[in-house]
């Protein structure tokens, strides 16, 4: 590797999340903060909202019973 061309390596940098959260990551930057987390992501707290406009889950779920229905008989 050349020498002096790489940035300063920080083993115990501290990551912030908007939620409050704090990580210990190795980094190139002192402190960093970040918007989601773990802890505050839907898909992986369990929070997930399935946002429905004009109808379409409703529409894909009974084209899925039709389809179901015409592999069955």
């Amino acid at each position: 590797m050349k020498k002096n061309i790489h940035p300063n390596y920080f083993p115990n940098a501290t990551f912030t999340c908007a939620c409050g959260e704090k990580y210990t990551i190795g980094s190139t930057k002192e402190t960093n903060t970040t918007e989601m987390c773990s802890a505050c992501h839907p898909f992986y707290s369990g929070n997930e909202k399935t946002v429905d406009t004009a109808g379409r889950i409703e529409k894909f779920n009974a084209r899925k019973a039709q389809s179901t229905k015409k592999v069955t008989k």
